[in-house]
């Protein structure tokens, strides 16, 4: 019996690595994701049998860490080293008679690969296992991130073919910018701070010490460095390839370059296509393909004299402001849009450039008809940095933000104290496919199996218009079912989803709509004190702004939110539907030494996740709100505390670090 399910084991085991390579490294799925949890599921459910054939590598401990007080140091065996970097074709040249200089008469070609904006990371094997992942650090010692490094699904536990002894893999985590907008999307729906670009949101998610939240950011990586003694090829390139065979993701832009004409024409080629990519690239890096010529290199101060980046210079260029345009994102967010006479610039034609929000107009005076300076520098989108006063037309008045969506019609909000304007019809055309997939989101009405990609094919097909639109789509089923990819099976799977999610609890439904700045914790809060759907719909801003953790921003966003009448209709169509509209089962008041006491956490906890203390409050009769009002009773502060310290110094809340928080809470148990 044991020797059967160790079988199985180590079976599911192998197949669920194979579909992780397909989906995360090749991008060719060969199951549908509920197949791929059904055997994880079925992995689980025996490991949790028997705990004693677990094993590190296996896909069921991607996110089995526990969160970590600190990150212990590793001293890297060979440094990590910084490239020198070269902007010009004349630098490049001059690296080049460098690299001719001291290998004589001796031929040599460069490798050329892509330059990911990321952050640069190492990862250990022994015997083909993952035991050790770090940062790069300072390029002497970095930081032991391993558990979080697991999380990322493209990095194998376990390396495709039998492996013996050490070695050691380098690479870049990124995210890709799709990924990085929508993630950022999410956030600004739950009032939560958006990050600044990819590759700060990277690094910031790889020093997380939670890994069960790195797991929740979506990060990638490409690998470009392998040392590993004996299975360590004669050349840097054909290592790749070995990379590629143990189940590493490598660029496919690679290029072998026999000379330095070669390497400018790649350089130039990808200076003007980088915007086609999916991701940032800030240049390409040049390596001299010999290893046994890189050691005769050898390498001078922290760089390698053997490689260097070759980076895109900023370019910037005039053209004429045609007009200023909005543009509706995926979730409301007004953004104006400088809509110019096209210019070269950068390696491509452009006619379209970012104006951030009405603030960055007013600061710079941009107006339509100015000459303005467009500018791409590290960053590939495009933007409007300056306006030239001197040839600006006599008759030119300054810019109106429009008060009306372009998209819809309905009226545009910018709460006091944001830089951006809002459309909150959920039946924006704009927002259509955003807010459904956010509405059938795990955290929201977890109707699986219903994707971005399905999303946009019911939209497409104009099958669904709106999230109430879901519940009629069995309805359709005839329709559905003759679409290429679906069946009856696949289609029944999908309708018995959308039934299930009825049921969902009323905070989920809360969440599930999409009102800016309510998040599920203030989700919780709301039917924690308006149990049913029409005593929320009827609050006031005064009688919201009552519940601890509710403050006037997201008070005015509610009742904005059910003052539209698209919104308004919509609860309807829900309610018509059966989706759970109420407190059901109505909780016991609570009780417990803590009742009344409000409290807020902010920064990374050590003895305690933040769930935990979560928990621990709760259970003692508290409340934990995500945001500082002046109904906070205490700001609880661990590590690295964010924006809401200094406002819950403003407005004098009581502060405890972790030792007073922990006594606050053993006295009270």
């Amino acid at each position: 019996m044991h020797s059967r399910i160790q079988r199985e084991i180590e079976s599911l085991r192998t197949e669920l690595s194979d579909h992780e390579y397909r989906y995360y490294v090749l991008a060719q799925p060969t199951i549908t994701d509920e197949a791929y949890d059904a055997m994880m599921q079925r992995l689980v459910d025996l490991e949790r049998q028997h705990p004693e054939w677990i094993t590190p590598e296996s896909p069921t401990q991607r996110v089995g860490g526990i969160p970590t007080k600190e990150f212990p140091t590793v001293t890297h065996k060979i440094p990590m080293l910084s490239l020198a970097n070269t902007y010009s074709e004349e630098e490049i040249r001059n690296f080049d008679r460098r690299v001719q200089e001291t290998l004589g008469q001796k031929k040599y070609r460069y490798v050329c690969e892509l330059k990911f904006d990321g952050i640069a990371i190492s990862v250990r094997y022994e015997n083909g296992i993952m035991v050790q992942g770090a940062t790069r650090g300072d390029g002497i010692q970095g930081d032991d991130i391993t558990q979080n490094l697991k999380t990322i699904r493209s990095i194998p536990l376990r390396l495709r073919t039998s492996v013996r002894g050490s070695l050691e893999v380098r690479g870049e985590a990124y995210m890709k910018r799709a990924d990085f907008q929508r993630m950022n999307e999410e956030r600004q729906l739950a009032g939560e701070k958006p990050f600044v670009n990819p590759r700060n949101s990277a690094a910031g998610t790889l020093k997380l010490q939670d890994p069960k939240l790195v797991a929740q950011r979506p990060l990638n990586f490409v690998a470009y460095f392998l040392s590993s003694g004996e299975h360590a090829r004669a050349n840097h390139y054909d290592n790749l390839q070995q990379l590629k065979e143990w189940g590493f993701p490598t660029s496919t832009h690679t290029r072998l370059c026999s000379s330095v004409e070669e390497v400018v024409s790649y350089w130039k080629l990808w200076e003007a296509q980088r915007e086609t990519l999916p991701f940032d690239i800030d240049g390409v890096v040049v390596k001299v393909d010999s290893i046994a010529q890189q050691e005769q290199l050898g390498v001078i101060a922290k760089s390698p004299r053997w490689a260097v980046a070759f980076k895109f210079a900023s370019r910037k260029a005039e053209t004429k402001l045609l007009n200023i345009l909005l543009q509706v994102g995926r979730l409301g967010t007004i953004t104006p849009v400088a809509a110019l006479e096209p210019v070269f610039v950068g390696g491509s034609t452009v006619s379209r450039a970012t104006l951030h929000n009405e603030d960055y107009i007013r600061e710079l005076d941009i107006r339509p008809g100015d000459t303005v300076v467009l500018e791409k520098g590290g960053d590939v989108i495009p933007k409007v940095s300056s306006v030239v006063q001197s040839k600006r037309p006599e008759q030119s008045s300054v810019f109106q933000f429009p008060q009306t969506c372009p998209e819809c019609g309905s009226k545009l909000f910018r709460s006091e104290g944001e830089a951006n304007y809002y459309c909150e019809n959920s039946d924006c055309p704009a927002q259509i496919k955003g807010r459904i997939e956010h509405f059938a989101s795990r955290g929201a009405m977890d109707i699986e199996g219903l994707g971005e990609a399905i999303v946009d094919q019911f939209v497409n097909l104009g099958l669904i218009k709106t999230v109430a639109d879901l519940y009629a789509l069995p309805s359709h089923r005839q329709t559905i079912v003759e679409l290429d990819g679906w069946g009856q099976k696949s289609a029944d799977k999908l309708f018995n989803a959308i039934e299930k999610s009825k049921s969902r609890p009323f905070e989920h439904v809360i969440y599930a709509l999409g009102i800016r700045h309510v998040g599920a914790g203030i989700a919780q809060l709301l039917v924690d004190n308006f149990p049913t759907i029409h005593q929320l719909i009827g609050a006031n801003e005064e009688k919201l702004r009552h519940v601890a953790g509710v403050g006037p921003q997201i008070a005015e966003s509610i009742v904005r939110f059910f003052a539209d009448p698209h919104n308004r209709l919509l609860i309807d169509r829900l309610q018509h539907a059966s989706v759970q509209m109420s407190v059901h089962n109505n909780r016991k008041p609570s009780s417990g030494v803590l009742v009344g006491k409000t409290f807020v956490l902010t920064g990374t906890l050590n003895a305690l996740t933040r769930e935990e203390a979560k928990q621990r409050i709760e259970a003692l009769g508290g409340k934990v709100v995500g945001s500082v009002s002046k109904n906070t009773s205490y700001l609880v502060i661990g590590s690295d505390p964010g924006t809401k310290l200094e406002k819950a110094k403003t407005l004098g809340i009581q502060l405890l670090d972790e030792e007073k928080f922990l006594n606050i809470i053993q006295s009270a148990s």
